[in-house]
């Protein structure tokens, strides 16, 4: 193993493996997945669709009638449309394209904001990319001049904004945003919409109007995460490019043909998921802004970014004795130590959680 071990990149040595806490939590309100509300006619109709696989045939390489689904759901066209195994295939995909340094840089360079989605950082450095991450305002929004320095500074090959944004749960501020695109106009600057369905907007506007943008979608956060589909509109140029990187028979014709049958059959029952989720999102946000050692931030997400005057990592402890699992920052110290992500769950679940919380903090 020794004279492997000198073949392996080194920046594997400052990662860790992605893995979810394993455990017995009946409510798990950890990662961020939506309930169990999709209807007993919607799982007859993805069961009799699973049931026609012809299993012994490959997945369809380009996926064609899933990009086409996508693209009427988005309003966009099948060649703006590049699908992967979940968000973080699209993303790996991008870093394994855009890869010419640009300026004095030996290396290319991935900027994205602090806190925000972990799979930026993991997937750049384990493919030897360089990171830079600004930390967001004292609000959790863009710091837009800290931002403008750092793409003066290293020129980025590619932007990762996602918004709402992932652990804090609130939208970036469109003007700040805005001008982040124009300072990055030598990159790529993806606009990650993963909890868009729960958001009060889109930003196909600025896809349409500035050539450097693209986004990010998935199903995972609308209760379809099992199907782990995600995709990335883009330029058809950009797409032409990602699809000779992509690996053969990427997307498991199930996933395909239960994700194309989600959009173009069950959107109703996405729109009604979010719906239910944003009235609970309202009510537990009520009653936890009511409490007396808890701060709240405005969410736009299907989760709620909450401090605690006691330490998040002894509440997050407290509360897994209650069998409720929740997401804390607490080993990342700083202004995160007091910080936990909670998914809204069920009124059940949510219920259950509160009355936990009270308990604790």
């Amino acid at each position: 193993m020794s004279k492997v071990a000198d073949l392996i990149r080194p920046e594997l040595a400052e990662l860790g493996v992605y893995a979810p806490l394993e455990g017995d939590f009946p409510i798990r309100l950890d990662a961020n997945e939506a309930p169990a509300l999709l209807s007993a006619g919607a799982r007859a109709r993805l069961a009799a669709v699973a049931a026609a696989t012809a299993w012994e045939r490959y997945p369809d390489a380009r996926a064609a009638a899933l990009r086409e689904a996508i693209a009427t759901r988005t309003g966009v066209s099948p060649g703006e449309v590049f699908a992967g195994v979940g968000s973080d295939e699209v993303i790996a995909t991008l870093l394994t394209v855009l890869v010419r340094p640009r300026g004095k840089s030996p290396a290319p360079t991935l900027l994205t904001t602090t806190p925000s989605f972990v799979m930026y950082r993991q997937s750049g450095r384990a493919r030897g990319w360089n990171v830079m991450e600004v930390p967001l305002d004292a609000e959790w929004d863009l710091a837009e001049s800290s931002m403008a320095r750092a793409i003066e500074m290293t020129p980025p090959n590619v932007v990762f904004i996602a918004t709402p944004n992932n652990p804090t749960g609130n939208l970036m501020s469109p003007n700040r945003l805005e001008h982040v695109i124009q300072a990055a106009a030598g990159a790529l600057v993806v606009i990650d919409e993963a909890y868009v369905d729960y958001s009060s907007g889109d930003h196909l506007d600025l896809y349409r109007k500035y050539d450097n943008v693209a986004l990010l979608r998935t199903l995972s956060k609308v209760g379809f995460a099992a199907l782990r589909v995600g995709w990335l509109v883009a330029r058809p140029e950009l797409v032409a490019e990602l699809d000779k990187v992509r690996l053969p028979y990427n997307l498991p014709t199930t996933s395909q043909t239960l994700a194309a049958t989600v959009l173009r059959e069950l959107s109703a029952e996405i729109d009604a998921l979010a719906a239910t989720v944003k009235a609970e999102r309202a009510r537990l946000c009520e009653a936890l802004a009511a409490l007396p050692r808890v701060t709240l931030t405005p969410s736009q997400a299907n989760f709620v970014w909450l401090g605690t005057e006691r330490p998040a990592g002894e509440v997050f402890d407290a509360l897994c004795e209650r069998k409720i699992l929740v997401r804390s920052f607490h080993a990342r110290g700083g202004r995160l130590g007091s910080q936990l992500r909670v998914t809204v769950g069920t009124r059940e679940e949510n219920d259950a959680f509160l009355q936990a919380l009270r308990e604790v903090t």
